[in-house]
């Protein structure tokens, strides 16, 4: 096949920079939410280097193509889902870390770096670069930026937004926009770094970014507390963080986790027939400041109702927890097919979720864990169903919807880190409200007049009537 577009992409990009095999291309059109529509793309681009993205942009512009930007598609949201006839524009072969700054605690980056790599790379430095999403072993940074992705260690160093000085961005037009800067401080105009983080492709593409690295924590200690109740645990993190305890880590999973990583990693996690809820705390500290935090962390959990607390300094222990916790999405695949959401709530308000999750999966059916970042608030309720099943799947996602709308009744947010992407555009609606949404589109507009960079991501764009006036039916 060939057409002026994929002519003009070969030339700039070589053959194998582009990819129209359907079979092959299949592999790029969606990520890993499985109720998110996809498409099938006319093209799949691998550039190498930011002028090979600037050349596909004018050419897609020139075409009236879209644009949907791809990292490792590890996305839990359909954000870089292809659209029919789209140009799926893949970064992970742009994979160099350019430079690493020690003295200044800086790390520049293309976005193909995939977040392990990068980690282990400023580790040789005596650095750490925080933000750890669980899929953090194969995802990249270019990803992590478009979703604004979080992880475990969120509660003390934030989300990716907070590690991000600047970033080289291809706009609309072909243009190269460089943000944000290298040092400390610097209040210069309009932040227009943290416009780009978590826009998820639709404002323009990540060719670079600049990052702020920390020096390399001192290998952590651990608390594991038992609850009989779900309330329990809640109250222990709330009077954590009412206490002014800074964790590098708070998790906590409720009893159907815990009772499939126990059969899926053929151990026990020490919670006991019972258990309602596991929190799993750390503190990176270092020597008798770590002690201190663990010992009070420890205190109030039990002061709080916890049946069991245990404060380990063995690293391979520690691990053993952080293992388990990671491993719940995998753990729950002997039981069908998992959909996981993300929703976050005031930390006081974290058993409530958990129970009432509980009071879905009774309704729907299905099996529901619940694991989350306790620190932040931010929980990911996983539904379990057969994806053979038309009407399990049905049930799948009234329980997916009804779990977003206990989230907002709770003063929550239907997303904490995975983003909006294609499967929750009525929800970010519904939470921004019509303000919100009209501003969002006019941000829009002004970067990408033409609705080409991942168009139907987050919101579908306004439409317009033969005057040019909004429809009557898009005007919220």
């Amino acid at each position: 096949m060939s057409t002026p577009l994929l002519t003009r992409l070969r030339s700039a990009l070589g053959a194998d920079g582009v990819i129209t095999d359907p079979d092959v291309a299949a592999g790029y059109q969606r990520d890993m939410m499985p109720l998110a529509p996809f498409g099938a793309p006319l093209a799949v681009v691998l550039p190498r280097a930011v002028e090979q993205v600037q050349e596909v942009v004018r050419a897609c512009a020139a075409h009236g193509v879209p644009i949907v930007p791809r990292g490792a598609g590890s996305g839990l949201s359909g954000a870089a889902n292809a659209l029919d006839g789209c140009v799926v524009l893949v970064t992970t072969r742009m994979n160099a870390i350019l430079e690493i700054d020690p003295d200044n605690r800086l790390a520049v980056v293309e976005p193909g770096v995939v977040n392990l790599d990068l980690r282990g790379a400023v580790e040789k430095h005596g650095l750490f670069y925080p933000p750890d999403p669980s899929s953090y072993d194969w995802c990249t940074i270019g990803g992590n930026l478009s979703t604004n992705a979080g992880g475990l260690c969120c509660v003390k160093y934030g989300v990716t937004t907070d590690s991000v000085l600047g970033l080289h961005v291809v706009l609309a037009d072909g243009e190269l926009l460089t943000t944000g800067r290298r040092t400390v401080k610097g209040v210069a105009g309009y932040d227009l770094t943290k416009l780009f983080v978590g826009s998820e492709g639709t404002l323009g593409v990540i060719t670079q970014a600049t990052l702020a690295l920390r020096p390399l924590p001192q290998a952590p200690g651990t608390v594991v507390a038992a609850f009989g109740s779900t309330g329990a645990a809640g109250a222990a993190v709330s009077r954590v963080v009412r206490e002014g305890i800074v964790p590098s880590l708070m998790e906590i999973m409720d009893a159907t986790s815990i009772e499939a990583v126990e059969a899926h990693l053929r151990t026990e996690l020490g919670a006991g027939k019972g258990c309602a809820a596991l929190l799993i705390c750390q503190s990176d500290s270092g020597g008798e400041a770590a002690r201190r935090e663990l010992a009070a962390i420890e205190q109030v959990c039990l002061d709080s109702g916890a049946e069991l607390a245990h404060t380990t300094f063995d690293p391979a222990e520690g691990q053993l927890l952080l293992t388990a916790r990671r491993a719940v999405l995998n753990a729950l695949e002997v039981y069908g097919a998992w959909l996981t959401d993300d929703v976050c709530v005031p930390r006081t308000r974290i058993a409530e979720l958990i129970e009432g999750c509980e009071r879905v999966s009774a309704a729907v059916g299905l099996r529901i864990a619940v694991v989350g970042h306790a620190g932040d608030g931010n929980m990911h309720p996983t539904i379990v169903y057969d994806p053979t099943s038309a009407d399990e799947l049905a049930r799948a996602q009234r329980a997916f919807d009804e779990i977003l709308a206990l989230g907002l009744g709770l003063g929550g947010t239907v997303t904490g880190e995975h983003g909006v992407g294609k499967i929750k555009r009525e929800w970010l609606a519904r939470e921004i409200g019509p303000v919100g949404l009209r501003t969002h589109r006019a941000v829009k507009a002004a970067l990408d007049p033409a609705g080409l960079f991942n168009p139907g991501s987050m919101f579908e764009l306004e439409r317009r009537g033969t005057d040019g006036s909004p429809a009557p039916s898009d005007q919220g």
